[in-house]
C-alpha cells in the first residue's frame, strides 16, 4: 500500500499548515514574513547583490496602494501588505507559469489567501473595489521592478503592465535588502498596520 501524499508543510513556528484545507489558526505572520523574505521575485532574474524578494514587493505595493488611495481604511492597506502572503508556502510563479498550471494554483492560493485574511481579521473574500485597487498597485509595482531591475524597457513594461502615472520617487524606491532585513521590514509594517486597526 502507498503511503499517501503529504499535504502539509511544518512552519519554523512549529505550525503545521495543511495546504488543501488550510485554517487561520496554524498561520503566523512571522512564517509569513520569513518564507516571502526568502522568496525571489522574477525567478531571480533581477539585477543587484541581493535577490528582490516578495517581502520587498508587499511593501512596495502597500505603499503605491496608499499613494493611490490615501483614505483607505487600514484594514485594506493590511490587504495590500497581504496581498502575496499565500507565496510563502506556494513560491513566487511568473505569470506565464501560472497560466501553464491553470486554475488549479489558483484555487490554492484562493484558499490560503482566504485563510490569511481571517487569521488578521479580514474579510475571506475582499470586496471587488479593493481588490481591483491592489491589483492597480500590484501591476504598477510590476513595472517599477521590470524596468529598474530585472531588465525591461519601458515599451516593453508598458505592453504587459500598462504605464504608470505615479512617480513619486519615495513611495517606488525599491530596495536590495539582506532577507533578515526585509524580513524585520514587513514584520514591522504589519505590526504598525495592526495598532491602527485596534480598537481605541
Amino acid at each position: 500500500m502507498s503511503r499517501p501524499a503529504r499535504a502539509w508543510q511544518r512552519m519554523l513556528s512549529g505550525r503545521r499548515l495543511d495546504l488543501i484545507d488550510p485554517s487561520p489558526l496554524d498561520i503566523e505572520i512571522e512564517d509569513i514574513a520569513h518564507g516571502l523574505a526568502f522568496v525571489a521575485r522574477w525567478n531571480g532574474q533581477t539585477t543587484g547583490e541581493y535577490p528582490y524578494s516578495v517581502a520587498e514587493h508587499s511593501l512596495l505595493v502597500e505603499a503605491v496602494f496608499a499613494a493611490l488611495a490615501p483614505r483607505a481604511e487600514p484594514r485594506w492597506r493590511l490587504a495590500a501588505l497581504l496581498h502575496d502572503a499565500p507565496e510563502y508556502v506556494i513560491g513566487d510563479m511568473i505569470s506565464p507559469v501560472k497560466a501553464a498550471v491553470g486554475p488549479d494554483y489558483a484555487a490554492l492560493d484562493a484558499r490560503l489567501a482566504a485563510a490569511v485574511h481571517l487569521r488578521f481579521g479580514l474579510p475571506a473574500e475582499l470586496p471587488r473595489s479593493v481588490k481591483m485597487q491592489i491589483k492597480r498597485a500590484d501591476r504598477i509595482s510590476a513595472w517599477l521592478e521590470a524596468t529598474r531591475i530585472a531588465g525591461f524597457s519601458e515599451a516593453e513594461a508598458d505592453r504587459f503592465f500598462g504605464k504608470p502615472k505615479i512617480t513619486d520617487p519615495v513611495t517606488t524606491r525599491l530596495h536590495l535588502r539582506p532577507p533578515s532585513e526585509v524580513k524585520a521590514a514587513f514584520l514591522a509594517r504589519h505590526a504598525a498596520l495592526m495598532r491602527a486597526l485596534a480598537p481605541a
